[in-house]
């Protein structure tokens, strides 16, 4: 009879226990890394570069030839290894790299190093890093610069045709050269567009030569695109700019005859003009 009466209260404490709450769990929250991710966007001509990195902190650490030892390959940041992306065909220190998205390795060395573009982008750090896959490596030379307690890449130059990226930390800074050609490749789409123009269409004629003008690039053919405009439809833009193409020749007098040429073919909308054609005057009679 007792183990009946135990049996039948054991049961009964059965759906007690069953509705007892779990342990409530402890909220989720995230953590920062040391080492924060960054991301660099520039624009070279047409070429788009994108540098993503993670940037570590030295913390009074010994960096190159301690922390990240010399000789040795290196993932250039922190974390996933850092990648760099190019829209178009490029050069690097003058060496061709096609388009498309690299991981960016480097062995820093006392007095050189080589930075390394990988094929395998998306990688942990440079620990299967796989040298097979390289698409490039060049050289470059270290030199001092200001204090960068984190890693950080920057730009510090760029034109229409190259930027200077440079890899800094510590007081050190490691420069090298990304190149577009862009000015070459517009030339080339200049030539192609003067020579699908019609015999009157003085505008087309007159893109390509400014740029020319502008950028001191083929002023032969610059002037002779000039002089095709001015027989189509002479007016104060084009003379302005084959006075400005002779000027960048040298030919300062036939510059100033030019320019008053455009002067007197302005209009009342073109007031505006007239005196930064003047000041041109001015300076090349100077």
């Amino acid at each position: 009879m007792r183990k009946i009466i135990l049996a039948l209260a054991m049961t009964a404490a059965l759906p007690l226990a069953a509705q007892t709450p779990a342990a409530p769990q402890a909220p989720q929250f995230k953590i920062p890394r040391p080492s924060p991710k960054s991301v660099l966007t520039q624009t070279i001509g047409f070429t788009d570069v994108t540098i993503t990195y993670s940037r570590p902190a030295a913390r009074g650490r010994q960096i190159f030839g301690g922390l990240t030892p010399y000789g040795q390959v290196w993932r250039t940041g922190a974390n996933e290894a850092t990648t760099i992306s190019f829209s178009d065909d490029v050069t690097i220190n003058g060496q061709p790299l096609p388009k498309g998205t690299y991981s960016l390795h480097t062995i820093p060395g006392k007095d050189q190093w080589t930075i390394i573009f990988n094929k395998v982008a998306n990688q942990w750090g440079s620990f299967t890093y796989d040298q097979a896959q390289d698409a490039l490596r060049v050289t470059a030379k270290p030199h001092g610069d200001e204090y960068n307690e984190l890693m950080t890449f920057s730009i510090p130059k760029v034109t229409a045709d190259e930027a200077t990226v440079e890899i800094k930390w510590t007081n050190v800074a490691v420069p090298f050269t990304i190149g577009t050609n862009t000015t070459q490749k517009v030339l080339t789409d200049a030539r192609a567009a003067v020579a699908a123009a019609k015999p009157d269409d003085w505008q087309t004629r007159l893109r390509a030569a400014s740029f020319a003008v502008e950028n001191r690039v083929d002023l032969e053919e610059a002037n002779r695109w000039l002089d095709e405009s001015i027989a189509a439809n002479a007016n104060i833009r084009n003379l302005f700019e084959k006075a400005r193409a002779q000027a960048a020749m040298g030919d300062r007098a036939g510059a100033i005859k030019t320019a008053e040429r455009a002067i007197a073919k302005a209009t009342p909308e073109d007031k505006e003009e007239v005196p930064e054609i003047e000041h041109s005057i001015a300076s090349w009679k100077s």
